[in-house]
């Protein structure tokens, strides 16, 4: 017998945008804490990553980390 998970939707959104969150920190080499206040604060996880995540999850990690930092630094926060 398997024991088979299956997510909804908005809990696969949202470990997208977990999956986000550190890697972006990672290549920041910051706290993952960091990039989520960040993205708390400009409302960029909902509005941003979550909003975004059918066209997001297609492209390379290169891309999104770049693309995520891009929009924080349109938003006031420097890395």
């Amino acid at each position: 017998m398997s024991n088979i998970i299956e997510l909804n939707n908005d809990e696969i959104k949202m470990g997208f945008v977990a999956s986000c969150v550190e890697h972006v920190a990672r290549h920041l080499n910051v706290d993952y804490h960091i990039v989520y206040d960040a993205l708390q604060k400009t409302n960029g996880i909902k509005d941003y990553v979550y909003r975004f995540y059918d066209t997001l999850h297609t492209q390379s990690r290169e891309y999104i980390n770049d693309d995520i930092i891009s929009y924080l630094n349109h938003r006031g926060f420097a890395f």
